[in-house]
């Protein structure tokens, strides 16, 4: 019986809390903080009849004698940090501080520098390891379940593995002519950014959206997909053994992009600070406040998400392919829980991996990703709470 602190009151925070509810016999006791305090309040008075003690508290994640003031007084076991990226470093050192297991499920990036990389937490290995503590690194769906796909597909059905595609489809609509179904900052940010992909040891970068598939997805259809940089690749680069190529797709409508498009030429997808009426703004910034919350937009989505790797390689000298993926249906994740699938997707994972944190299956000292660990609890846990994986072994290729 564990305690859990979870940072962050959105959509993704709201699904993390339902779920270690309904885990009970791991968190017996959750605290729900943000710099919001009503958002708390909100997630906990949704959580009806369960056996988990909660409480909310409000917090500044971005104040690390704030963080470890919150974390002494209620001595939690693991902080799941569901907050933003750029938190992810004041929320790791106030574990430090406090020798508490951490977990979050996205990578670090500054707030003033559109990049995201691993380079700044692996830093802390040697820190968290010196300590006693685990940290775990991007434990949503993507990064996250993708990679426990990888090092699942590397335990039971390749001896080597020359490619890997993982593929984001969204099938959803909202009926909103443009929102984004996480974080609009961060969104945007991922989008707009240069691509990449692996090969042959190295990234190749590409411009942004400037690689375009179509792909028939299982219970979705054909949709058009982009190749982009994401982060697990350049963890996945490290630890799946001599991979040849590895890329990233994820599925956007025509309209998402003109949108976009429109918003990027007029220089409200900027992150550098520009001045009107005598203050300094960030457009990117004030066209979040103006987007709908993603949190909002449970009880309107409707469609299924897909999102899953594909692999090639050798089993027992012979030429293998292997699609691991999860179909996951908006309007029933927000019957379940309140929240729509981009966010359940995210924040089941999260709770799953503080689980085997917290049961001792994941925890080493150290800094690690989820690809680092045995799969085979994780992928368990996945079809017990909501998220069962499907899989063919003859699936069309992207090309």
């Amino acid at each position: 019986m564990s305690k859990a602190l979870i940072i962050g009151a959105g959509g993704v925070a709201n699904v993390v809390a339902h779920k270690c509810c309904q885990n009970d016999k791991v968190f017996s006791e959750i605290l729900i903080a943000s710099r919001t305090k009503s958002k708390c309040d909100a997630i906990k008075d949704s959580i009806k009849g369960s056996k988990t003690k909660i409480s909310t508290a409000r917090v500044d994640a971005d104040n690390v004698p704030e963080l470890v003031a919150l974390i002494e007084s209620f001595k939690p076991d693991i902080v799941l940090n569901i907050a933003l990226p750029y938190q992810d470093l004041t929320i790791m050192d106030a574990c430090l501080a406090t020798k508490t297991h951490y977990l979050d499920t996205a990578n670090y990036e500054p707030r003033d520098l559109a990049k995201f990389e691993y380079s700044w937490q692996w830093a802390y290995r040697e820190r968290f390891e010196k300590a006693g503590i685990t940290a775990l690194l991007g434990c949503g769906f993507d990064p996250g379940v993708s990679q426990v796909f990888c090092a699942h597909a590397q335990k039971h059905h390749f001896d080597t593995i020359d490619t890997i595609d993982i593929l984001d489809a969204n099938a959803g609509d909202h009926g909103y002519p443009f929102a984004t179904n996480f974080n609009p900052e961060i969104n945007i940010r991922e989008v707009t950014a240069n691509g990449s992909y692996y090969e042959n040891g190295k990234f190749i970068e590409t411009p942004p959206m400037s690689i375009k598939r179509v792909y028939n997805f299982p219970e979705i259809g054909d949709k058009d997909m982009y190749l982009l940089h994401h982060e697990e690749l350049e963890s996945l680069a490290k630890n799946i053994k001599g991979v040849k190529r590895m890329r990233f797709f994820m599925t956007f409508s025509q309209n998402y992009l003109t949108h976009l498009k429109v918003l990027e030429n007029v220089g409200m997808t900027s992150i550098k600070p520009v001045k009107f009426q005598g203050h300094d703004i960030i457009p990117l910034e004030f066209l979040k406040a103006l987007l709908p919350d993603p949190a909002s937009l449970g009880p309107r989505t409707k469609g299924k998400t897909n999102i899953g790797c594909i692999f090639t390689g050798k089993k027992n000298g012979k030429d293998a392919k292997y699609y691991v993926y999860n179909v996951c249906d908006h309007e029933e994740c927000y019957k379940e829980v309140g929240s729509q699938a981009i966010s359940y997707t995210t924040g089941v994972p999260a709770m799953i991996g503080a689980s085997l944190v917290l049961t001792g299956e994941w925890r080493k000292p150290g800094v690690y990703n989820v690809e680092e660990f045995d799969p085979d609890p994780f992928m368990d846990a996945l079809n017990k709470f909501g998220l069962p994986w499907k899989e063919s072994f003859n699936p069309d290729l992207v090309d």
